[in-house]
């Protein structure tokens, strides 16, 4: 059976990535476009089975043309993001069409929940969940937030399970402390000055990562940091 296709609409790459990251523990296939015009092209050159889309974009408007837009299988189904956690931004996003909405900052383990539900109530289709990927050396059990490294086994609190998805959803790339602040802690959040390296140094502590030659986690001095990509990386 191949892998179903799922069409992610948002401008925030790292986000996305995430996502992508998320949905390698079901056998999804992920593509990302920024605009309404990249996702009319996508629906009619791919026809994708379901959409994740940031709501907030356009003030909701891409949402209502993108719920609109004809299919060859009807109207697609779709799970909106928002980062408005109120019920009135709940109501208005099934209100325009919308099979179910999470708000961000996202937990990938409710993300792949979610997906593989709709999949299911939409069309029958069972979708295979694995719980545990590989992300390089390391394998991640999101089941059961446990990271296995070498013989070494260790349990995650879900702040530092979603700073790991981010961060190794990105590997390679810088992740800016404002980007870790807004997808994890949320837009909203009043951090504290240090909050964000503290997390990080208790990750680091449970990966046995040195700060000083990092297996893992790099830190790009001055602003964010960088999770260091292996050949293996992402690898479900």
């Amino acid at each position: 059976r191949t892998p179903a296709r799922v069409m992610t609409v948002m401008d925030q790459p790292v986000l996305a990535e995430t996502i992508r990251l998320a949905l390698n523990h079901g056998r999804f296939n992920t593509r990302t476009v920024r605009d309404e015009s990249q996702a009319t092209a996508l629906l009619d050159e791919w026809h994708p089975q379901l959409a994740i889309v940031d709501m907030d974009l356009g003030k909701g408007k891409l949402l209502d043309r993108l719920l609109a837009a004809p299919t060859p299988t009807g109207r697609i189904p779709t799970i909106a993001l928002t980062r408005r956690g109120d019920l009135r931004a709940k109501l208005e996003a099934f209100e325009r069409g919308a099979d179910d909405i999470l708000t961000l900052p996202l937990a990938p383990e409710e993300l792949i929940a979610r997906t593989i539900a709709i999949m299911r109530r939409t069309y029958g289709e069972v979708i295979t969940f694995t719980p545990v990927i590989k992300l390089g050396e390391l394998e991640v059990d999101i089941l059961h937030r446990q990271v296995r490294s070498g013989a070494g086994e260790l349990h995650l609190t879900t702040l530092e399970q979603s700073l790991l998805y981010l961060l190794a959803a990105n590997a390679g790339r810088l992740v800016t402390r404002e980007q870790i602040l807004d997808n994890v802690w949320g837009v909203d959040y009043a951090a504290e000055s240090n909050v964000i390296d503290r997390h990080v140094r208790n990750l680091r502590t449970k990966l046995k990562d040195d700060w000083r030659r990092p297996k893992f986690i790099a830190t790009v001095p001055g602003r964010g940091y960088r999770f260091v990509p292996t050949s293996a990386h992402a690898r479900a």
